[in-house]
């Protein structure tokens, strides 16, 4: 098995709730789960698994960016026999109707990472996607229910976090793109590639053009809302 996570076979569930933020993830887990257990310690990037509702539920830190996020993810896909994993991150808005505090929910990652481009030889503009059954499940669930506004739509995964211009995220903008983060693309990618489900949530944590960002004390109450749409999603 990998040296990365480090679990043991049979420690991981086919069902992964994988934030970027190792304590997001020790959160997650002793919040929302019952009987959780730490499976992996390695490199300090937590991962539990316990039940919700009755059900097995994984939840692994990733790290940030797409190559700590690809690496997280492939092993828990080609290694340890995940079948479903939704991203729940943080993102900031490009969007004037989307504010901090509100959720994203990620039909399409748009990237300006080389990851795919050499993943296709240059052969491919790949467009990742997440599984549609997890999206609706979703989009149906933060409609019926109170809490943070949600809005479903494209999101743009940046290899970038300290730019020295905002032109891309402006252009994305025109183009209809609601919000920036750094995993979901290579997230969507790789679960095509083995055939699993994948799906990003993403909360509001900052505005990039009205430079607004949520205080760090309101982070874990806003953040479940979103954690509880996933959780809800990977049920139905």
């Amino acid at each position: 098995m990998s040296n990365h996570i480090g679990a043991k076979p049979g420690e991981i569930a086919e069902t992964v709730l994988m934030p970027g933020d190792p304590l997001r993830a020790k959160w997650i887990a002793e919040t929302f789960l019952d009987d959780a257990v730490c499976y992996s310690t390695v490199r300090n990037m937590f991962g539990y698994t316990g039940t919700y509702q009755g059900h097995r539920i994984s939840i692994q830190g990733s790290g940030m960016g797409m190559p700590s996020a690809s690496i997280y993810t492939h092993e828990l896909l080609a290694e340890y026999g995940a079948k479903t994993i939704v991203r729940v991150g943080s993102a900031g808005s490009i969007q004037e109707n989307v504010n901090v505090r509100d959720v994203v929910i990620g039909i399409g990652a748009a990237t300006d990472s080389s990851m795919n481009a050499n993943r296709f030889a240059g052969q491919l503009h790949y467009a990742p996607v997440a599984d549609y059954g997890l999206l609706r499940a979703a989009a149906d669930l933060a409609a019926n229910r109170d809490g943070a506004p949600v809005h479903v739509g494209q999101i743009l995964s940046s290899d970038v976090f300290y730019g020295d211009s905002l032109d891309t995220y402006k252009r994305a903008a025109e183009y209809g793109v609601l919000a920036v983060e750094m995993e979901a693309a290579a997230l969507y990618t790789l679960a095509a590639k083995f055939k699993a489900r994948a799906l990003t949530i993403c909360t509001i944590s900052d505005h990039i053009f009205r430079e607004e960002a949520l205080p760090a004390e309101e982070r874990e109450r806003t953040f479940a809302d979103m954690v509880e749409i996933a959780l809800g999603a990977v049920l139905v």
